[in-house]
């Protein structure tokens, strides 16, 4: 399909944001009934029939094809979404490479597509991010019509409601309007998001989140970020920049971040800091990663410490979110999870030292994040948005 003619498909006309929540209460929860919307939205099933009969008729929901009696009565027909009705692009950037991925609304993964980069300048990143998202409307052929946006997840401090990049220490950008280059370069709706914001909305969407009240999404890897789901959203905050908990000051002072400051979790908890630690103990400027988590398996004094000072910080960190607001669920997420038998006793114990009263019982939930979930995340941020954007275009 040419370019131009990407994403032609009519947007659903929700009309206001209380359908935009039975029309995402259907793809988070379907197959639903009319009558389990309505409880949980405190809708008549009358007003929700009226409200889905425009998704029904303009072929984003169907009605099962089989009745399931649930009570005395009329069977019940249960609602679902048309999974390629709407579909994203999710694309999520790293130092070193970008991972894309298309994503219907029935969280499928249609098509994937990893690029290395040369160099993670800004010019070079767009270009990298364009071919990627080429490639794979190419790969959806017909469907392509129904691509709702494409979503782009970076870490730092992002401006989602503009596309700007404030600051990215990892990236080393500051500044930059990447949201209005790859509109200048793509015929689709651009959104950028927090990378870690976005895996939360799709943890809300499909993972763990889903059915919880609130929740907190912490990563590990080559950063330490944090998701927070509380009030029936993710939260931004007034500046863009909740749950940061990466930069939270409760490590060693001496410990320099790649931020600028010092002391922060992220300076001795993220795996640059970790490998970078035990390097130096070792004077080894060429030992890897993977190379200290095997010392420290093999328990050799500096990696263990490094890792313990690891959990120490997050254990820490994840006490500060739970005694803030005081989650359901807590996710540890990310690559680095992967090294979690490495710190898991001393984070265990700084966090029930530290997480106040009854907030210590929330659930920890270990789940490990690999860079197409990171891209997935994009793209559920893009869908999220379509929806959004199709409500305030009607008027409320």
């Amino acid at each position: 399909m040419p370019l131009d003619d990407v994403g032609t498909r009519r947007r659903p006309e929700l009309g206001t944001p209380r359908s935009a929540e039975i029309f995402t209460r259907i793809i988070t929860h379907g197959p639903v009934s009319r009558l389990d919307i309505g409880r949980l939205t405190g809708l008549s099933q009358a007003k929700v029939t009226k409200t889905v009969n425009p998704l029904i008729e303009g072929g984003y929901v169907t009605v099962g094809e089989h009745a399931e009696h649930s009570f005395p009565g009329r069977p019940v027909r249960p609602l679902s979404v048309v999974p390629r009705s709407m579909i994203a692009i999710g694309v999520k950037v790293n130092q070193d490479e970008i991972f894309a991925v298309t994503v219907s609304l029935g969280n499928e993964v249609l098509g994937s597509t990893r690029r290395r980069l040369k160099s993670h300048d800004p010019d070079s990143t767009v270009d990298a991010i364009v071919t990627s998202v080429r490639s794979l409307i190419a790969q959806l052929g017909g469907d392509a019509a129904s691509i709702a946006g494409v979503g782009v997840s970076v870490s730092g401090d992002i401006d989602s409601s503009t596309g700007l990049v404030r600051h990215s220490p990892l990236l080393g950008w500051s500044h930059f309007a990447l949201g209005e280059r790859l509109a200048a370069e793509l015929p689709l709706p651009i959104t950028v998001e927090n990378d870690v914001r976005a895996l939360a909305k799709s943890e809300q969407w499909f993972g763990a989140g889903r059915d919880a009240e609130s929740f907190a999404i912490i990563t590990i890897g080559a950063g330490i970020g944090c998701g927070i789901y509380v009030n029936d959203d993710v939260v931004v905050g007034a500046h863009g920049v909740a749950g940061e908990i990466g930069h939270l000051p409760l490590a060693s002072s001496d410990a320099l971040c790649v931020c600028g400051r010092r002391g922060c979790v992220e300076a001795v908890a993220s795996s640059r800091a970790i490998r970078d630690a035990v390097s130096l103990e070792h004077g080894d400027p060429e030992l890897t990663l993977a190379g200290v988590i095997r010392l420290a398996h093999e328990g050799d004094p500096a990696a263990v410490a490094a890792f313990e000072r690891a959990g120490t910080a997050i254990g820490a960190a994840v006490a500060a979110t739970v005694n803030l607001f005081g989650p359901e669920v807590v996710v540890i997420a990310g690559e680095g999870v992967m090294d979690y038998d490495l710190y898991e006793r001393r984070f265990r114990e700084e966090f029930l030292a530290h997480a106040f009263g009854a907030a210590a019982n929330c659930r920890l939930v270990v789940q490990r994040h690999t860079f197409t979930d990171w891209a997935r995340g994009a793209a559920v941020a893009a869908l999220r948005e379509a929806i959004t954007a199709s409500t305030a275009a009607t008027g409320e």
